[in-house]
């Protein structure tokens, strides 16, 4: 897997600078451009083509806190390939059932106010993680950061995904 910090020359942190980080991507964009090398042997266009591609997709992923976000975790070896993931924590599942009870319900019998009831739930839970976990995102690198933040970080990450995946079936009902 490719360095997209190293690329970038950007400390591995969950909160970058996101204007050097675009600098840095547009310094690239130029310096790699196919576009620029048209005279160069063929060898070395492929070379610039795969730069131009990395440029893009290491923008593509830094640039988005949820996608830098599951790179740090892949990088640091903390979660694997869709469907090889770790286990999220019994007692969140515990509450995510009664929510997707909450949904099986809704699909059989719409209720407004029910549905507005979940979806507020969903939202109340989305906002204590994100609140309990902005310190440590906030201020971990990779130089200053401990091995167990980045394990609350990972929990964190796979409660998020979970609940994404109950917004978009709640996203159904709402536009029924």
């Amino acid at each position: 897997m490719a360095d997209y910090f190293r690329f970038f020359n950007l400390p591995v942190a969950f909160s970058i600078d996101e204007s050097a980080l675009r600098r840095a991507w547009l310094l690239n964009s130029k310096k790699y451009h196919p576009d620029f090398h048209t005279l160069e042997d063929t060898a070395k266009q492929a070379e610039v083509l795969e730069l131009s591609t990395l440029n893009n997709e290491a923008f593509k992923v830094l640039s988005d806190y949820d996608q830098r976000m599951q790179y740090i975790l892949q990088i640091k070896g903390l979660l694997g390939d869709e469907g090889q993931q770790p286990p999220i924590a019994q007692d969140f599942l515990m509450e995510m059932m009664d929510i997707n009870e909450h949904l099986m319900e809704l699909e059989f019998d719409f209720d407004a106010e029910k549905y507005e009831t979940v979806r507020q739930q969903v939202e109340n839970i989305e906002t204590a993680l994100n609140a309990e976990l902005a310190p440590i995102v906030n201020q971990w690198n990779e130089t200053t950061g401990v091995n167990a933040e980045l394990e609350r970080v990972k929990d964190f990450f796979l409660k998020k995904r979970y609940l994404l995946r109950i917004k978009k079936n709640l996203l159904t009902f709402a536009s029924a």
